[in-house]
């Protein structure tokens, strides 16, 4: 049974939709494993209110139809037998006569799939909805996966645009629910995790807690068999032509490669065809995302995109897993599990906990417990120098500066003065007329010299217990 944690904003959203008086259309959207499903249905079955569940898969329209017929005639009796119905017209016409004056919810799942058996269906749906279900108390919902169909369903041209009431995106967990799938994991740990699989709830739950980090990536990511190992390739397959390009690329950028012409080159792929096509496309699947300094003006931004994986499990895949498919093949999974261990504090510090502490800062601005309200949160790199946290306010000329730590040792002194000397270097302006405000964040705490020299600037120190106590308080 699939565990349920987190997602009481998204229950809330959903009840206070079903609150509206009248027809509603509620398009739920998400990738792959995400928990549309489990949220669906768990809101439906406690909402206390008649619905019917159908989820389509790739089948022929007169298959599809009657899986939908077969699941309404289950709202009344689940004895009566169900008729064939030659057209979706016919099958819609049923459903309103079943549904009648009450307030039914109706659960597509799947959407796309029946509309890549049957393309004229958003226009029979459409043709449903003005002339049957708009002026009834139908609560319809189409959920689906596939993004790209999802968004063409949204679209100006799309015989459903402008019928949608209501819109919900399903989005990945944030890590405070990590406490709810791992509550006997350490701080450490669940960060660790996280860094690994990401807020997919469907990757989480095949995690167990009882067992260290090391035995869960072995008996679950290394399984020849299971579900870990083909999980990228399904993720691009369901939704592009050429996926063998599309894997290029995230390799590529997985393997370090961040800019356009980096990135063709490693994937070995036409410098126009990647910046053109491949990237807009992966960044529309929200499997990588584009980033640029926070400290550049958004007018000059345009040329200093970097490009990262947005999808944690992928980026650990593509680094570690497949590089060394051979080592799985041959049974050695230990040997791939020394090589990832030795790898994995530099990997779960430049990425999750970087991440992390981003996530702390806005947080805090949010709260407005910062010295300033930031316009933007994100890092800084350049030629010369690196700054993991930057949060900016260009109006008020008022910067953050943060480093981060990941290491098992106590953040000392020297490396608060580092980034205080070179904070100005970085900021607009070389610094002047500038506020800069700085903070630290170590795993593992700060020395007594660390502590003093941050207080003489002010700076603000976290350590992993206050940034997994503000993570986890800001979603309750």
């Amino acid at each position: 049974m699939a565990k349920f944690v987190d997602r009481e904003q998204d229950l809330a959203d959903l009840n206070q939709l079903l609150s509206r008086r009248g027809a509603q259309f509620l398009i739920v959207y998400g990738r792959r494993r995400v928990g549309k499903t489990t949220l669906l249905t768990k809101w439906a079955a406690e909402s206390g209110v008649p619905f019917v569940y159908w989820v389509a898969s790739r089948n022929t329209p007169m298959v599809l139809r009657q899986g939908l017929a077969e699941a309404l005639g289950r709202l009344e009796s689940p004895q009566v037998e169900v008729p064939l119905f030659p057209s979706w017209g016919a099958l819609f016409q049923q459903i309103a006569r079943t549904v009648g004056d009450r307030r039914v919810i109706l659960i597509l799942d799947e959407f796309p799939y029946a509309v890549e058996a049957d393309p004229a269906l958003p226009s029979e749906l459409q043709n449903a909805w003005d002339h049957l279900f708009k002026g009834s108390n139908l609560f319809l919902v189409l959920a689906g996966s596939h993004v790209g169909m999802m968004d063409r369903l949204l679209r100006y041209q799309a015989p459903l645009y402008g019928r949608f009431t209501a819109r919900l995106a399903v989005e990945p967990m944030p890590f405070s629910a990590t406490t709810g799938f791992f509550p006997h994991y350490t701080a450490a740990e669940r960060v660790a995790v996280y860094g690994v699989l990401g807020g997919i709830p469907a990757y989480l739950e095949r995690f167990d807690d009882s067992l260290t980090i090391k035995a869960n990536v072995q008996a679950q990511i290394f399984d020849r068999t299971g579900m870990f190992r083909s999980e990228p390739f399904v993720l691009i397959s369901d939704e592009v032509r050429e996926p063998r390009n599309y894997v290029a690329i995230l390799q590529a950028i997985a393997a370090g490669h961040h800019t356009i012409e980096a990135i063709a080159q490693a994937a070995g792929l036409q410098r126009t065809n990647v910046g053109g096509r491949y990237l807009q496309q992966l960044q529309a699947l929200q499997l990588i995302e584009r980033r640029v300094p926070a400290t550049v003006p958004r007018e000059h931004r345009t040329t200093l995109g970097r490009y990262y994986l947005k999808d944690n499990y992928l980026r650990f895949y593509f680094r570690f897993v497949e590089p060394n498919l051979d080592l799985l093949e041959l049974g050695l999974v230990d040997e791939l599990w020394e090589m990832v261990s030795s790898q994995m504090r530099a990997f779960i510090g430049q990425y999750a906990f970087e991440d992390l502490c981003r996530e702390w800062v806005l947080i805090q601005a949010r709260a407005r417990r910062l010295p300033f309200h930031p316009q933007q949160v994100g890092s800084h790199w350049a030629a010369d120098a690196q700054v993991d946290v930057v949060a900016i306010n260009w109006r008020e000329k008022a910067i953050l500066l943060g480093e981060c730590k990941w290491g098992t040792e106590r953040m000392d002194r020297a490396v608060v003065r580092e980034l205080i000397a070179r904070g100005p270097l970085v900021v607009p302006d070389r610094g002047q007329g500038w506020s800069i405000h700085y903070a630290f964040f170590a795993r593992a705490g700060f020395t007594e010299a660390a502590q003093a020299e941050a207080a003489q600037h002010n700076a603000v120190l976290v350590d992993l217990a206050t940034l997994d106590r503000d993570l986890c308080q800001q979603s309750q």
